[in-house]
């Protein structure tokens, strides 16, 4: 009896040696795959960072789209009222106030078009550039985005209601 309990015994101190060699081996990470995460993620914020600084502009030039759609929205009410588009000269202020020259609103909605009391400018602090007659539908409407120039590219480029 004493065989086996000291042959258990010799098991039991052998299996928690070699529990605990493994733990060992088991306990973290080595330098090496450390240095590879660090590395990874100093790509993924150097491919995300860039991404994440130009979203402001991209919600600038969003803004801009929208206001576009909402003031070409109006527009369409004045002519369904009014029979014809404000004109160049008029411009964007009759929607907030009847037209004092030129064709003048006969049936001018009492409270305008728009839910302001001024005309609203673009995202960059420019006025909406209204033609009307337009060269690309009844009415042209547009911003020239950040640089205020006509053209551009990129985050440069016009904004307007005949590409939306």
């Amino acid at each position: 009896m004493d065989n086996k309990k000291g042959g258990t015994l010799k098991k039991e101190i052998g299996k928690q040696k070699e529990n605990r060699s493994t733990r060992r081996d088991e306990k973290g990470f080595t330098l090496i795959e450390l240095m590879v995460v660090i590395v990874i993620l100093g790509i993924l914020a150097g491919m995300i960072v860039p991404k994440i600084m130009d979203r402001p502009e991209e919600a600038r030039r969003t803004k801009a789209e929208i206001d576009i759609g909402a003031l070409s929205q109006a527009l369409k009410m004045y002519k369904l009222d009014n029979g014809k588009y404000p004109t160049s000269d008029q411009g964007l202020q009759a929607l907030i106030e009847p037209p004092s020259s030129g064709q003048l609103a006969k049936k001018w909605r009492n409270g305008g078009y728009l839910d302001k009391a001024a005309v609203p400018k673009d995202p960059w602090d420019n006025d909406f550039i209204y033609i009307s007659p337009g060269q690309h539908g009844d009415f042209d409407l547009m911003s020239y985005g950040p640089d205020n120039e006509p053209g551009g590219e990129d985050m440069d480029a016009d904004i307007n209601s005949w590409e939306q």
